[in-house]
């Protein structure tokens, strides 16, 4: 049985990323749909490199660089297949990993969200596995994982997808399964296999890890205290962490107070409590000098980052509820033309060049049906310029609307940039017009386009902004936009719901 599959890949440029593009290159059965990029690099000085001989396949797409939460939302949100399948950059699929992935696919009840791959991580041969190695060895027993995890995209659009807040690759996975399981969709387990090698690590690595500390505070904040059972996340070791650093703040405050000897009884509390731990780590590694020395020194420092990132975590998400990406649904939708319902065609007067863009009818459909106003709100220069008439541009909304269906009031600006006027985006005098005529305040209203200028003339007006880049957005826009989306669907999705 034929099954219909996009696979998205957040990265931020790892080497690993092209030996996985050359392992989905060689399926012995070819993939069902596109491979969707997303470079989430921060700053960017080159492409990504594509050398895997598949380029046709393969679509890089720009994100925001938050993490891979928002990555994977910008990558699913640009997928069409009704299966979207997320592999981390740093796993290698087998051969037979596609024909493994229809099986697991095929015939799965409506009612089934996910279905999870196995993840192996190949250990030394000969050797106990040092601390980074059992820590990767995790990945074979953890629930939901996104490095290999295929979803259901009626199931992303219904939750919302992952939740951005996660800013690390670090129990966004598990959010997501909670809160879908908790919406009464199952995740089952799949067939399938990668390889996740094990790459080099620094020797503070353990430290820095724990960082996820934070990332359980959101946790215990929008899923209750009972979350770890939910997610089949293990215990950790929190309240062992903050016993030694109980012990060493009450080290420091005795001798301030000039307490030798109970200072010389926490002192010593402190040290067994460190030790253990220490011996804990030491005791089923290769016991080398140089892993020794390094569990020794991190042994000192992760309890103490442990309960730091702890207190800061559950300070940032005091009252976090959970992640309802849509926010208020708004009365009114302000659209961008060129670049997002339509291609951008530079200074169209011609109707019959009109190609609606992916998505762009359902979506629209999807806002009607919800009783959400629309209007369009467009830049067209060429008309001071000189070079389009607005009898043109007119012919060109009417033969839109013949395609998509009705937008609303249609609001043009015809200045040339020259011009300095009040209505030209990213000016809001555009954005204000269209509120008066639909009679809507700013807070009921949001906006979609494809570029920045759009963005800012939304803020400018008060109104939300949803951006949907395509190929000739800046990064620097999408990393200033508050809200960004794959295709119209998505961006949909993300203000009233999913598109029928």
């Amino acid at each position: 049985m034929a099954v219909d599959y996009d696979v998205i890949v957040p990265t931020i440029g790892r080497p690993t990323l092209v030996d996985l593009l050359e392992a989905l290159a060689r399926q012995r059965v070819p993939l069902s749909g596109r491979v969707f990029v997303v470079d989430d690099r921060r700053r960017p000085s080159t492409p990504l490199a594509i050398t895997d001989g598949s380029e046709d396949r393969v679509t890089i797409l720009p994100g925001a660089a938050r993490g891979p939460a928002a990555a994977r939302n910008v990558g699913w949100g640009a997928a069409r297949a009704p299966w979207a399948v997320f592999l981390d950059d740093d796993v290698l699929p087998g051969s037979e990993w596609s024909e493994q992935l229809a099986t697991d696919l095929a015939g799965r009840p409506a009612t089934v969200a996910g279905v999870e791959g196995r993840i192996h991580v190949p250990l030394p041969p000969g050797r106990p596995p040092t601390d980074w190695e059992r820590n990767l060895s995790g990945l074979e027993r953890a629930r939901y994982a996104t490095a290999d995890m295929a979803y259901r995209r009626t199931a992303l659009e219904a939750s919302g997808g992952f939740d951005e807040r996660f800013r690390r690759a670090y129990r966004e996975d598990a959010d997501l399964a909670v809160r879908l399981r908790r919406a009464g969709w199952s995740i089952e387990q799949g067939g399938r296999e990668v390889v996740h090698p094990v790459g080099p690590a620094d020797p503070l690595v353990s430290v820095r890890l724990q960082r996820g500390n934070a990332d359980d505070a959101l946790m215990r904040a929008v899923h209750g205290i009972g979350w770890r059972d939910e997610a089949s996340a293990p215990p950790g070791r929190l309240r062992r962490h903050g016993a030694i650093v109980a012990g060493a703040a009450a080290v420091l405050a005795l001798s301030l107070a000039r307490r030798p000897k109970p200072a010389g009884i926490a002192a010593v509390a402190w040290l067994a409590g460190t030790a253990e731990f220490a011996a804990a780590r030491i005791r089923p590694g290769p016991r080398t000098p140089e892993e020794t020395a390094k569990m020794l020194l991190t042994s000192v420092a992760l309890p103490f980052a442990a309960v730091a990132y702890r207190a800061a975590g559950i300070r940032r998400w005091a009252g976090a509820v959970a992640k309802d990406t849509r926010g208020p649904a708004p009365s009114a939708v302000l659209l961008d033309r060129d670049g997002t319902l339509i291609e951008d065609v530079p200074y169209n007067g011609d109707p019959e060049r009109i190609r609606p863009r992916p998505g762009a009818l359902e979506a629209l459909a999807a806002l009607r049906a919800a009783g959400v106003r629309l209007a369009l709100v467009s830049n067209q220069s060429g008309v001071g310029r000189g070079l389009l008439t607005l009898e043109q541009v007119d012919a060109v909304n009417r033969r839109l609307e013949e395609l998509l269906g009705p937008v609303g009031p249609w609001l043009i600006c015809a200045h040339a940039p020259e011009d300095q006027c009040e209505c030209r985006k990213p000016r809001p005098g555009l954005v204000v017009r269209a509120l008066a005529e639909l009679g809507v305040s700013p807070d009921r209203c949001a906006m979609i386009g494809d570029i920045g200028a759009d963005v800012e003339a939304a803020l400018a007006a008060g109104v939300r902004p949803v951006l949907v880049p395509t190929a000739r957005t800046l990064r620097a826009e999408v990393l200033a936009a508050p809200e960004v989306a794959g295709d119209l669907r998505a961006a949909v999705a993300m203000l009233i719901g999913p598109c029928p």
